[in-house]
Formats: C-alpha cells, sequence, structure tokens
C-alpha cells in the first residue's frame, strides 16, 4: 500500500441529528462501528472508520449531529465536536434527508460556507421519497443552495447505492501513503465500544427524552481465556430517572443488559459477565467537569 499512485484521507460525514450518518458509515466498512437508533443525537462522539483497499484507504469520520437545542453543556460539546472534524477532512459529505429540509440543514450548510475542501451533498432516504417529482425538487433545490462538488441522492440500506458512492471517494482524496494498518476499521478502544453497546440498548428501550439524560461509564473492564467481565455504571441526572432505568423489578435494566451482552460477546469473541449499576449525578450533562470524568470533553 506504498506506491506513488496510492491516495489516503479523511472524509468527513456532517449533517443535522438522524439523517443516517452512522448507518452510512456501517455500511461503507461492512461493519458496526458506529451504535445506531432511531433516535436524534444518537452519535456523541467523533467516530473513525476505515475503509482500506488496494489503491485507496478511506478514513470516515461520523460525527454528532449539528443541532440548535444548546442549552446544555453537552450539545455544546457535541456540536463543536462535529464542527472540529471539518478541519481534517479532505472532502466533507453533507448528508441531508432528501424527504424534508429543515433549518437545522441549513445551519449545517452555513457551517460549511468557510470550508476549502471538496463537498458532497448526498441526499439519503430516497427509498422513502414518494411520489419521485419530490427527489427531483430535493435535487434541484440542493443544485441551488451551494456549489457543490456533487449532489448524490442514494439510500443508505441499499448496497448498490453505497457502493456507488465509494466509487467516487478516491478521487477526492490526496496521493499519500496509508495511515492505518490494512486490518483496522476503527480507533476505538474495546471498552469504549462496549460503553456505546450498552448505551444503544438503553436508548432503545428507553422513552424519547430520558437517554438524553444518562451515560456510560465502564469501571472494570477484564479479559481472560475463560472470557470478560466488565463492570459498567449508567450515570442519569435526577433520581427519578434511576427508578425508569432500572425498571420495575429491575427488569428493564436486566433486560438491556441481556441484549448488551448478546452483542458485547460478540464484539471480543468471547463470553461475558456484565454488570450494570445506575448511579446518579446530578445535572452531569450540563457540569464540564463531569464531561471531562466521562469522556466528553469540556464546553
Amino acid at each position: 500500500m506504498n506506491n506513488f499512485s496510492f491516495r489516503c484521507g479523511f472524509v468527513a460525514i456532517v449533517g443535522r441529528p438522524n439523517v443516517g450518518k452512522s448507518t452510512l458509515m456501517n455500511n461503507i466498512l461492512g461493519s458496526k462501528v458506529s451504535i445506531v437508533t432511531p433516535k436524534p443525537q444518537t452519535t456523541r462522539h467523533r467516530i473513525l472508520g476505515v475503509d482500506s483497499n488496494e489503491n485507496y484507504q478511506a478514513i470516515y469520520i461520523d460525527t454528532p449531529g449539528i443541532h440548535r437545542m444548546t442549552r446544555k453543556a453537552i450539545n455544546r460539546v457535541m456540536n463543536r465536536t462535529a464542527i472540529n472534524a471539518l478541519a481534517d477532512a479532505d472532502v466533507v459529505f453533507f448528508m441531508t434527508d432528501a424527504n424534508r429540509w429543515t433549518g437545522e440543514d441549513a445551519d449545517v450548510l452555513e457551517q460549511l460556507q468557510n470550508v476549502e475542501v471538496p463537498i458532497i451533498a448526498i441526499l439519503n432516504k430516497i427509498d422513502k421519497t414518494h411520489p419521485r417529482n419530490i427527489l427531483f425538487e430535493a435535487l434541484g433545490n440542493m443544485g441551488e443552495r451551494y456549489d457543490f462538488s456533487e449532489v448524490i441522492p442514494i439510500s443508505t440500506r441499499r448496497r448498490d447505492d453505497v457502493s456507488r458512492l465509494c466509487k467516487l471517494v478516491p478521487d477526492y482524496l490526496p496521493v499519500s501513503h496509508a495511515l492505518f494498518p490494512d486490518d483496522m476499521i476503527t480507533d476505538q478502544s474495546e471498552y469504549f465500544r462496549c460503553s456505546e453497546i450498552i448505551r444503544e440498548k438503553l436508548m432503545d428501550e428507553l422513552s424519547q427524552e430520558l437517554p438524553y439524560g444518562l451515560t456510560v461509564q465502564i469501571e472494570r473492564f477484564e479479559k481472560g481465556k475463560d472470557g470478560a467481565l466488565i463492570n459498567a455504571v449508567i450515570w442519569v441526572e435526577k433520581n427519578s430517572q434511576k427508578g425508569i432505568v432500572v425498571g420495575k423489578g429491575g427488569r428493564l435494566l436486566k433486560k438491556v443488559g441481556r441484549a448488551a451482552r448478546i452483542e458485547i460477546n460478540r464484539e471480543l469473541s468471547q463470553p461475558t459477565h456484565l454488570e450494570l449499576w445506575v448511579k446518579v449525578k446530578d445535572n452531569w450533562a450540563d457540569s464540564n467537569q463531569d464531561l471531562l470524568r466521562f469522556g466528553y470533553g469540556a464546553s
């Protein structure tokens, strides 16, 4: 992977929440690197995914959705994380929903005005675009909003659409040697990925608002020849939230633990003993000290 024509670079995937950024990266890589739920703001961190090929290596940066609700420090941290990813990019994927343009989409586009690398607009969810003239209208409107390098309609659920998009990427990458080993698909640690799996299962089970007031911290992570041992704390912001997460008779927490354990077993390729606790840290999502403690950075 070191011949003179080899290309390597960074592709930042940005957009408002819930437009399919994480699903796109997972499907490009053929592996689940970012957690995915139907709820907005599932991605809270900068997630790196490495796609290594014979003639190029594309390093995708999945980012939190850029959003307007910034009353808490964690929201400001997430927005800054997404915007900072633009500084490293050789090309930007600006993802939108082909069926709906919002004020938050316009906010993201405003952040891209001073970006000096190519920007490819991706109109996702075209499998849900009916009648077809809505798609044609969306494509025309997108072309009028900015001088994009390309405007690509896709459904991240269709392998052919994702493959077609991937074929465009090498032309936008600089000539460079590979930055990561061929067999590496992400820079995430195993304990981080396990914490994200637990958070994903919580988001799947909980109501619309509560998932944004919780985070997961791994306190013990041990791997041995007979299996792994993980102790994790689920932090919530209020005492009232603790009972909701635990559930009646502990049923919800047990359900989350079972679902997380199955996926962690696959992730680690060994059986895992997983123990979960729920603890309260008042208003942690608006505390710079707590955000640093939980690995988010300060606002």
